[in-house]
């Protein structure tokens, strides 16, 4: 009863607080309107009622969430992914479990200038659905439930996962997962010792048709070949960066359990051939030049299974929320490990001149 009665004065108290804020910006709005002459009046009129708005759409949000524990924050608004899951789950909580993004932190890396230079433009516009933005990750563990960790830089990740993990905040890591092998293993050892659950993945693990595979439809997957686009950041080995993609598909259909690989590497593409114990073949083409498309041919006992288009991220956002509801991982988390060792050992291979590596060389360091 004591329990129950403190959450309802908490919660009075948080939903009082954003209450006067409210009430401040509106003081301020108005102080502000006052001072203009009537040649500024139609476009600073515009301006402060998109504040208003955005104030509204927040304390709406707010309110919302606070009351069923559904509470989302955000970390990194240096990715397209950020607003885009933002965007899709407060348009529209009820096909989301009722969740909602309340609050975002916006770094980030700060030394990638393609990622850095997208964080004004997405923190104006992640605030229009609704989010607030914090100073620090450790402001934003104090208003969520739950934690996607959208951070471009995967350098970056293991630093900032420990602190949700600290908080006891259940956590989705997009991909990379890590910059490294070594990353992804503490961040496991770290999940494990704090008990909190977590997962990482690319959107293509649900590319169309993929389910169907797995599922048994075709029967039992013989091998795969899977391509995306695979361009390179000197900040990352070379497919962490977004080749991972492809990476990714090809797991998703094979599962955990490569052995081996050989790197082919060119200018404008790439070819990796896994070898997995079974014997089954998987083969990885990462490509930069011409359209970026994604996609594959998996072959089954039943016949080669073509793979659909990638339609967006909400299969990837439903699996999320799920998880978040229900704590239960979506697939074997050994492959997001092995996903780590495979990319590192195909940087190996090419700078050996494509000699066959096992990724052994990689899990034994």
């Amino acid at each position: 009863m004591t329990k129950k009665c403190n959450k309802n004065i908490l919660e009075n108290i948080f939903g009082y607080v954003h209450y006067l804020l409210y009430l401040k910006k509106i003081i301020e709005i108005n102080r502000f309107m006052n001072s203009l002459t009537r040649r500024d009046f139609l476009s600073a009129g515009s301006l402060a009622m998109l504040a208003l708005a955005a104030d509204r759409a927040s304390a709406s949000v707010l309110q919302h969430a606070s009351e069923g524990g559904k509470r989302i924050g955000i970390i990194g608004l240096d990715t397209s992914h950020a607003v885009a899951f933002a965007k899709s789950i407060n348009a529209n909580p009820e096909q989301y479990r009722d969740f909602k993004v309340i609050a975002a932190y916006p770094y980030g890396t700060k030394t990638i200038p393609s990622a850095t230079e997208r964080i004004p433009k997405y923190t104006e516009e992640i605030k229009t659905y609704g989010v607030k933005i914090v100073q620090s990750i450790k402001e934003l563990l104090k208003l969520v439930d739950y934690v996607m960790l959208e951070t471009n830089d995967g350098r970056l990740h293991l630093e900032q996962a420990k602190e949700v993990f600290k908080a006891k905040k259940v956590l989705f890591i997009d991909k990379p997962i890590a910059a490294s092998y070594k990353d992804a293993v503490e961040i496991f050892k770290l999940s494990e010792q704090y008990k909190v659950p977590f997962f990482s993945s690319s959107s293509l693990r649900y590319i169309v048709g993929m389910q169907e595979i797995l599922d048994g439809k075709y029967g039992k997957v013989l091998g795969a070949d899977v391509y995306s686009p695979a361009t390179l950041d000197p900040s990352h080995p070379d497919f962490f960066w977004y080749g991972i993609h492809a990476v990714e598909m090809l797991f998703t259909a094979l599962g955990p359990g490569c052995k081996s690989l050989n790197r082919t590497h060119a200018e404008d593409a790439d070819i990796i051939v896994g070898v997995w114990e079974d014997g089954r073949l998987g083969t990885v083409r990462g490509t930069r030049k011409g359209k970026p498309s994604f996609g594959g041919t998996v072959y089954c006992e039943k016949g080669a299974v073509t793979l659909g288009e990638f339609k967006g991220y909400n299969p990837l956002l439903e699996k999320i929320v799920e998880f978040f509801d229900t704590e239960k991982l979506p697939f074997d988390s050994r492959e997001t490990l092995e996903i780590c060792a495979f990319i590192e050992a195909a940087d190996v291979s090419k700078n050996a001149q494509g000699r066959s590596v096992n990724l052994s060389e990689i899990t034994s360091k």
